[in-house]
């Protein structure tokens, strides 16, 4: 455990009153936050390659969801309010809303299993499946965020026992996303808050039917055939437009890194770890509005 400098405990003062002060009906004490920010801190130094300095740390933690978590694992009820009534972005849905959600997806047909996954996985947010194993919330590190994070593990969890099955009911773009794959290295959080700010330029040039498409392909998890349906084209000419549309968008990304000095590459951690986010964030791939874009597509392919 590296010692602490003046600096990085007045930072790490900061960053709890600052936490106090957004969750003012649980506060915490200092001396439990400590605890619980050295825990997290060994949780996310057994994933590194090198030695990492607590500003290091720091400087990447989500401080409320981080905080939030640590309300939970206390038992405070105020916390676990807090976290029932998170949404997985600005304009989505409830946590639990969002759960059921994949959990349709993955058990289509069968609710039974459905309920099952979704129950399953809230009760074991404190309590370990397995006597040596930890909670699902003592697993969180602080260094990504808390709702998205939890979605990820859920999912990645029942992917991974659907696959042992031979008869599985994964559709063909099911995969898994890495929870914990985050650029470690200092130097890298510059090309990540680059590759975010790429991200939301590329984004905001979208013209609609490239939203549309991206929002129920990526957003809304609908195959190529659903998809392609409700878009009224073929599978193949979906397909080929899907395939220019993360060409274009690597490109992009691509370029404005290039122009700041990068000379990675690979986009692939950036694109894992921060895009998912992006998306989530921007208000344009919202339920209601991809609502409205495919109200008006309708709309207008019923009038010609």
């Amino acid at each position: 455990m590296p010692v602490w400098t003046p600096a990085e405990q007045w930072q790490r003062t900061a960053l709890f009153l600052f936490a106090r002060l957004q969750f003012p009906r649980f506060p915490l004490a200092d001396d439990l936050l400590l605890s619980h920010l050295e825990r997290t801190f060994q949780l996310y130094q057994a994933k590194q390659e090198a030695p990492l300095s607590w500003q290091a740390y720091l400087d990447g933690l989500y401080i409320l969801d981080w905080y939030v978590c640590v309300g939970c694992l206390e038992r405070l009820e105020t916390a676990w309010e807090t976290l029932f009534a998170a949404r997985t972005g600005r304009t989505d849905c409830l946590l639990v809303d969002a759960l059921r959600l994949r959990a349709a997806r993955l058990y289509p047909s069968d609710l039974a299993a459905q309920e099952q996954a979704v129950s399953e996985f809230w009760s074991r947010l404190l309590v370990p499946d397995r006597p040596a194993s930890l909670p699902i919330l003592a697993r969180y590190d602080g260094r990504r965020p808390l709702v998205p994070w939890l979605i990820r593990v859920f999912q990645n969890e029942h992917i991974s026992r659907l696959r042992q099955t031979p008869d599985n009911s994964l559709e063909e773009d099911d995969h898994f996303v890495p929870a914990d794959l985050r650029p470690a290295d200092a130097g890298a959080s510059r090309w990540r808050e680059l590759f975010v700010q790429a991200a939301q330029e590329w984004l905001s040039q979208l013209p609609e039917e490239d939203l549309l498409l991206l929002g129920l392909r990526w957003r809304y998890r609908l195959n190529q055939r659903e998809a392609a349906r409700l878009f009224g084209l073929n599978e193949g000419t979906l397909t080929r437009r899907t395939d220019k549309l993360r060409e274009r968008a690597l490109d992009y990304f691509r370029r404005r890194l290039e122009a700041e000095g990068w000379t990675g590459e690979d986009l692939t951690p950036f694109i894992l770890s921060e895009l998912g986010q992006v998306l989530t964030d921007d208000p344009r791939l919202s339920a209601d509005h991809l609502a409205f874009l495919l109200a008006q597509r309708q709309a207008k392919q019923a009038a010609s």
